[in-house]
């Protein structure tokens, strides 16, 4: 099993930067992605982005791209989304989340493991 912590989120002004922390537990992490989801209220769960474990290597939705940044800490097991230029429309609850393969897919259902979410509020 695979336990996922999120923390980090808040409220800010447009503009403004967060950054989002998840704690993984509960195995070892070499051949798993790990990935930040958002869901705003009345929409459906969305990628947002995500990383091999193994290798670093980083995959972004569009709207984020160039603004968010995905990035692990092998040693502490911790994932991060350092989110800048903040819009109003990234206001969501923002959930990590953990797959036991390297291929990644952007379908929510497809993901193994979530944590409980964290509030994003984006004010403009």
């Amino acid at each position: 099993q695979v336990q996922l912590v999120e923390s980090g989120g808040g409220l800010v002004q447009a503009g403004g930067s967060l950054r989002l922390s998840c704690a993984a537990s509960g195995r070892a992490f070499s051949s798993y992605s790990a990935g930040w989801f958002r869901q705003a209220p009345g929409k459906e769960r969305e990628f947002v982005a995500a990383i091999r474990w193994n290798t670093g290597n980083t995959y972004y939705a569009d709207s984020v791209k160039g603004r968010f940044t995905i990035s692990r800490d092998n040693v502490k097991n911790m994932v991060y989304l350092q989110m800048n230029s903040l819009k109003p429309e990234d206001t969501a609850v923002y959930y990590c989340a953990a797959r036991g393969s390297m291929v990644i897919p952007r379908t929510p259902a497809s993901w193994d493991y979530w944590g409980q979410g964290t509030q994003v509020t984006v004010s403009s």
